[in-house]
């Protein structure tokens, strides 16, 4: 599809990236950057990509397509740095899981030569860094492509025929909808199992040793980078808190039907939930 596709700081999710584009034959010339030499030995090292690069701005130079793989924090200052080295036509995007302030502080400094379209393959781990890469990250996995009322149709089905040939489930909806989506079902349940595991590090540190797979498979996600997540709160503060407390309402349910002996009222919620999980696609 491209000549050539340039990846801006690979971690889990930049290096899965490249090893699946290498993989589906979608570009003619891969090029990474990253400000860590560790991370281009291991890029050299495992032959993911055809150059790799210190210098951002000589990583961008030609390429067709952009894609930015930092911690949100960091997105938008990197797209600000790369835009005046980008050829005409260059497409830029991103992976980050948080859409409406990373859109709007991009799109304010971008150039007309230029587009950028905000996107978010919902594919991870609780893993992180190279050594965790999969280049079946993506398979099966739903991508956000976030478009604003402006974006040039003839870039946007580009971006999303290249989510597509990835084997990626494509939604496009505006920034601010898929903010509310993910805080809902991506960042509430990592919330979840992060404070789960917070009130059982204050209980009998023995107890640990008790738990079976129940505990293990609630909070597996809360093994995630700690630092990352704190970025992504921040980012996307007033949907999570929103859902946070749509969540607060159903447990202040559940917790008013135990407490008043309601058990048709716990049954209902118990099955509700039960529904629900077992719609979940695989």
């Amino acid at each position: 599809m491209f000549k050539q596709i340039t990846i801006l700081a690979p971690g889990l999710l930049g290096s899965s990236l490249a090893m699946a584009i290498k993989d589906h034959g979608l570009a003619d010339k891969l090029v990474i950057w990253s400000r860590r030499a560790e991370t281009r030995v291991k890029c050299v090292k495992k032959l993911i990509c055809n150059a790799v690069e210190d210098n951002i701005k000589d990583a961008v130079c030609g390429a067709d397509l952009v894609i930015i793989c930092s911690p949100v924090d960091v997105i938008a200052s990197i797209a600000q740095k790369t835009i005046p080295c980008l050829k005409e036509g260059c497409i830029i995007t991103d992976v980050g899981s948080t859409k409406s302030l990373i859109c709007r502080n991009i799109n304010a400094v971008v150039s007309r030569h230029v587009t950028f379209i905000g996107s978010h393959p919902m594919a991870g781990s609780e893993k992180s860094g190279i050594d965790a890469a999969d280049s079946k990250l993506f398979l099966g996995k739903p991508c956000f492509v976030t478009p604003l009322v402006e974006t040039p149709e003839s870039s946007l089905e580009i971006l999303i025929k290249f989510w597509s040939e990835l084997d990626m489930e494509v939604i496009t909806t505006t920034p601010e909808k898929h903010d509310e989506i993910v805080a809902n079902i991506s960042q509430m349940p990592h919330l979840l199992a992060s404070v789960l595991c917070s009130y059982l590090a204050a209980k009998d540190s023995n107890w640990k040793n008790f738990a079976g797979n129940g505990l293990r498979d609630t909070t597996r996600i809360a093994s995630g980078n700690p630092e990352l997540w704190k970025t992504i709160i921040e980012q996307n503060s007033d949907e999570i808190l929103r859902a946070i407390n749509g969540f607060e309402n159903e447990l202040q349910s559940l917790r008013s039907a135990i407490s008043n002996n309601e058990p048709f009222e716990i049954l209902n919620i118990l099955e509700r939930g039960k529904k629900y999980r077992d719609r979940l696609r695989s």
